[in-house]
């Protein structure tokens, strides 16, 4: 058996903890069953933002016309568009490699690891322990329960960026973040796109605007269907054929599609990774359970990242990885604050979103709520974009900022400007009130947001108008 410092399990956000022991001259193992650089490098945010970067500027080419401005798409050059994409992700993988081999006191077992007994670890034919572990050990696709899935041919998150030409049609299974941006990103490029989502709206965990909004501008390029329910998959006379049911009203129709991705959620690896023979507790569904400082229930075990099943953002498991980093090895523990955890949706129109949705909020304390529309601003109007919105919820009477929803051009730029000041100071909306905001541009949208700011859940003190300020 080999004896480490530290054993790493996951080469995404894990990664960031590993060079803590190596600076103590510790030896330090990482555990790596797929390639290096985890699901956001290869098969999640990097390269699919790369794709979804060409579908806005489609998009916006097609908007021009609201500015006078007639343009049409010439071509879509699929295999030079895939190369961008696999140019980014292989130059930082191989970067990642030549950086593991070059790095003296650091091995890398390519498997999958499981744990066989205290703070040990079968990786292959070898076993390994280690008084510190973090298990940074991702998820993997979860797929639904449909007749006849299994007997045909479909693809998920970790396999869609393989296709090698631009598919004729394409029929996407769920209506998450994955699902509303393969169907901004495919309907875009000029294939005929079907969204099935068994929820009965798209994005079921944003702002209800939000939602309403992105099944709008989406059904405007693709078929969108939610609240319906995928009966029975079958090869068809073209590829593959759903038979799709409405799940209020029972009406059944056909889908005959040339490809089907199936983006219908995530499970745990726990189900591999045995973190139960460690005395690692996981919940009901398999997802390691922490405490605030990332501690697992046994001793020397730490956990981050989509491995705990929330707030599965690769920006959060950087920043849990910091937390670890320090209480791996310092008796002052850092706790998580997750009050302002931000995500964006890259989908046609954008979202950015932080902290608490109105609803959410209203259950917890008294609110505020401020609505304004991009048109409402100059740089708005040049945009030319009549529903684009940005919405904040703040607290009463504190005037803390609890959550912000911005939908539209570069929303999650703007969003992060209520990131930063939701993570400093008093949290207040003050900063921006009291700035000097460039004019014209799209910030003012957010100062507007925050000049309408009204009582959402309880009733003013005085009947004149309020003031945000």
């Amino acid at each position: 058996m080999k004896e480490y410092g530290l054993i790493v399990i996951g080469s995404g956000a894990g990664m960031n903890v590993v060079s803590s022991a190596l600076a103590r001259s510790m030896k330090a193992a990482v555990v790596e069953e797929g390639p290096l650089g985890g699901t956001c490098l290869n098969r999640g945010c990097i390269p699919s933002k790369v794709l979804m970067h060409a579908a806005d500027a489609i998009r916006e080419a097609g908007a021009a016309s609201e500015s006078g401005v007639e343009l049409s798409l010439a071509k879509v050059d699929f295999p030079r568009l895939k190369k961008r994409m696999w140019d980014i992700v292989l130059d930082g993988r191989h970067e990642m490699e030549s950086g593991v081999k070059g790095t003296k006191g650091l091995d890398l077992y390519k498997t999958i690891g499981s744990f066989v007994s205290d703070h040990t670890l079968r990786v292959g034919k070898d076993e390994i322990t280690a008084p510190r572990i973090v298990i940074a050990s991702g998820a993997r696709a979860q797929t639904p329960r449909i007749p006849g899935l299994d007997d045909v041919d479909y693809h998920t998150y970790r396999t869609i960026f393989d296709v090698e030409e631009q598919p004729e049609s394409i029929a996407i299974l769920g209506g998450g973040y994955i699902g509303c941006e393969f169907t901004h990103f495919f309907s875009a490029i000029g294939s005929k796109v079907v969204l099935i989502g068994r929820n009965p709206l798209l994005l079921p965990r944003e702002e209800p605007e939000t939602s309403a909004l992105v099944k709008k501008r989406l059904s405007g390029h693709a078929e969108v269907y939610t609240g319906t329910d995928v009966l029975r998959v079958e090869r068809g006379s073209n590829g593959i054929k759903l038979l799709i049911s409405d799940a209020k009203s029972k009406e059944e129709r056909a889908v005959e599609t040339r490809l089907l991705l199936v983006a219908t959620g995530v499970r745990p690896n726990s189900d591999l990774l045995k973190p139960e023979n460690t005395g690692v507790k996981t919940d009901g569904k398999g997802w390691i359970l922490t405490n605030q400082f990332l501690e697992t229930s046994k001793p020397g075990i730490f956990a981050l990242g989509d491995a705990l099943g929330r707030n599965m953002f690769r920006h959060t498991a950087n920043y849990q990885a910091g937390i670890v980093e320090h209480n791996l090895w310092e008796k002052d523990k850092r706790s998580m604050d997750l009050h302002a955890v931000p995500h964006a949706v890259f989908t046609y129109p954008q979202v950015g979103q932080v902290g608490m949705t109105e609803e959410e909020a209203k259950s917890q304390t008294k609110v505020l709520v401020g609505i304004a529309k991009y048109m409402d601003t100059a740089m708005g109007y040049a945009y030319g974009d009549p529903d684009a919105f940005v919405k904040v919820v703040v607290e009463h009477p504190t005037r803390r900022i609890l959550g912000a929803t911005v939908v539209g051009p570069q929303a999650a730029t703007l969003v992060q400007q209520m990131v930063n000041m939701m993570s400093s100071g008093d949290q207040t909306y003050y900063p921006l009130a009291h700035a000097q905001i460039i004019h014209p541009t799209l910030t003012e949208a957010l100062a507007s947001a925050i000049g309408r700011l009204r009582p959402a859940n309880f009733e003013p003190e005085h009947k004149h108008v309020h003031s945000a300020r």
